[in-house]
């Protein structure tokens, strides 16, 4: 046999074997995501490039997503409006920055005394709450996918101890959302700040006090330095999902492969970002206790009163918003089923094993 033949021949024969289908039809696309948070926060700035990083492995380089952080293209209150008019393809950020616009924004991040982690995603993923979301989202030209959550939040860093209802009045506090609505009623003169201004802020009295995330973010944002009363729980972020929101010309625009691949490297950042946070938040709360803060519990009354607002405000705004009142009935609904199940299980499973030693 004529070798020289057989590794031509074969040559040839494998040359005109058809490429995969993906690599035959994938087109070269790139896109850029605005950020709502700096770089020194590498859990939410870093769930952006690590999605970006997945969906270009997953096209073999092909779809390409250029994370853009907060202030480099547009500030970080304002990447939906980027998203939405088509500066940028799509945005990383959280839906409760957009209540200004409308208040059922917030449902997709969640609102004060709602969900925690599991019962949001059980609502937005297998509760009917992402179709919803998403028909609401239509009118702003943007599809959204749930891409992290921080779990539940800390109430943030007081300057003065916070002993009553009363010690609310008058104070100025960097709180975003409807947390900041809820407050409000309570007395307190909200501000909304993004986040790598608030401890300028802060370190020049311009602000009393600043809630952000937990532990870990907080430790890189240095408040500690400048206030030493850490409270908790956030109550109005008892979890806070990020997302993705995309044009949704541009996302309709790509192959039907990016598309899903896109939606699935937002779904794993929706796991990893949360448990990014409770691995990382327990050392972080350790280090900040050794730097001097001061751990401190929310008074009853501030906790009560907060609870009755949340509720009278969330009734007052569906009593003159359409929109938000069938989402605020389909979600206070699931709420309710939520609640009765996790009070027969997963409260009393965490309330004795937590108690124990050992």
């Amino acid at each position: 046999m004529d070798r020289r033949k057989l590794l031509t021949g074969g040559a040839l024969a494998a040359a005109a074997l058809p490429a995969p289908a993906i690599a035959q039809a994938a087109p070269t696309i790139r896109w850029r995501m605005a950020s709502s948070y700096p770089k020194s926060l590498d859990t939410l700035y870093g769930a952006g490039v690590r999605i970006a990083e997945r969906v270009a492995a997953a096209t073999d380089g092909r779809f390409q997503i250029q994370v853009f952080a907060a202030g480099e293209i547009v500030g970080g209150l304002q990447v939906l409006d980027a998203a939405q008019n088509g500066t940028v393809e799509c945005a990383y950020t959280l839906s409760s920055y957009n209540i200004g616009k409308d208040p059922t924004w917030m449902f997709e991040a969640n609102v004060p005394w709602g969900f925690n982690v599991r019962q949001h995603n059980a609502w937005m993923l297998n509760g009917g709450g992402l179709p919803l979301i998403r028909d609401f989202m239509k009118k702003s030209n943007v599809i959204n996918f749930p891409a992290g959550n921080t779990g539940a939040q800390m109430g943030g860093w007081f300057r003065n101890e916070i002993k009553s209802v009363a010690d609310l009045k008058g104070l100025k506090f960097r709180i975003a959302g409807m947390g900041g609505q809820v407050m409000q009623r309570l007395g307190v003169t909200p501000q909304v700040i993004a986040g790598g201004d608030i401890y300028p802020a802060l370190e020049r009295g311009t602000l009393d006090a600043v809630e952000w995330s937990g532990p870990y973010d907080d430790e890189k944002l240095g408040f500690v330095k400048v206030a030493k009363y850490y409270y908790y729980p956030g109550f109005w972020e008892g979890s806070a999902q990020t997302t993705v929101l995309a044009n949704l010309d541009a996302f309709n625009a790509l192959p039907a492969a990016y598309r899903a691949i896109l939606e699935a490297a937002c779904a794993e950042s929706n796991v990893f970002t949360v448990s990014k946070y409770d691995a990382d938040n327990p050392d972080a709360l350790r280090r900040l206790v050794a730097a001097g803060a001061q751990l401190r519990a929310f008074p009853r009354d501030v906790m009560e009163e907060s609870y009755k607002q949340a509720y009278l405000l969330y009734k007052e705004i569906a009593d003159s918003n359409p929109g938000f009142r069938a989402i605020y009935e389909h979600w206070n609904a699931f709420r309710e089923k939520q609640n009765q199940w996790f009070r027969v299980a997963e409260l009393p499973y965490d309330f004795f094993t937590m108690g124990q030693r050992g």
